[in-house]
């Protein structure tokens, strides 16, 4: 008799059969699923949809520290103890996220050994892009940067997925993740579409040609207005 195949943990099936403690709300673009220095009171899971997490300094300036998608969680830092949060997270299209009180989650991670499994892993890829973007910031040009951000926000490389088409996202938004301006995020992603990586007409199309462009160290640095 054939073994079955094995049943791959669905988080959003056992989310919603978790009894207490957690809610399912729907967000429109630009609505925001948590402010800085909010209360840190919950955790939680992107069922669909995009999301912009920033940080805004007393001056008033906003750095975007990350863009994460169906499968992430977010707000984790409550169960180091931080009481505010520390950062705004804001959805960048319609999104469904699964909302998890502090202490349900808790309950649950003792519990449920496969739900535990793979929050780890969430918070390990998180790590391990912390440190690809510091890397990034460190070492590769802000053309490379810009060719980098432009990938994880199509998800290549993703668990094998890819969504080549990326909702509407702004030049400036663009350059506060790269850490550049907007002229030279400009003068980039004109580039880029010319040479065919990118169709960008409003709407963003992110094609495979730009990773091979970056694995290879292509393309070589621009010289571009400062």
């Amino acid at each position: 008799m054939a073994r079955k195949a094995k049943r791959k943990f669905d988080p959003r099936a056992f989310l919603a059969r978790v009894d207490g403690g957690v809610t399912v709300s729907n967000y429109r673009k630009g609505q925001a699923v948590f402010a800085q220095g909010d209360l840190a009171d919950s955790i939680f899971y992107i069922q669909q949809g995009k999301i912009k997490v920033s940080v805004v300094s007393e001056q008033g300036k906003e750095a975007v520290v990350a863009f994460l998608a169906a499968g992430d969680f977010i707000g984790e830092g409550c169960l180091t103890g931080r009481p505010r949060r520390v950062s705004t997270a804001r959805a960048m299209t319609d999104c469904m996220i699964t909302r998890v009180d502090k202490a349900t989650m808790v309950r649950t991670l003792q519990g449920e050994p496969k739900f535990s499994e793979l929050f780890t892993a969430h918070l390990l890829a998180r790590t391990l892009r912390v440190e690809e973007d510091l890397v990034d910031q460190l070492f590769n040009s802000s053309e490379k940067r810009l060719a980098r951000a432009l990938l994880l926000l199509a998800n290549f490389g993703k668990d094998g997925r890819r969504e080549p088409v990326i909702a509407k996202v702004s030049q400036e938004t663009l350059a506060d993740m790269v850490g550049t301006t907007r002229s030279r995020v400009s003068y980039f992603m004109n580039r880029f579409r010319q040479l065919g990586y990118i169709n960008y007409n409003g709407d963003l199309e992110v094609h495979s040609s730009l990773l091979d462009a970056v694995l290879h160290e292509k393309p070589q640095t621009i010289k571009a207005p400062r």
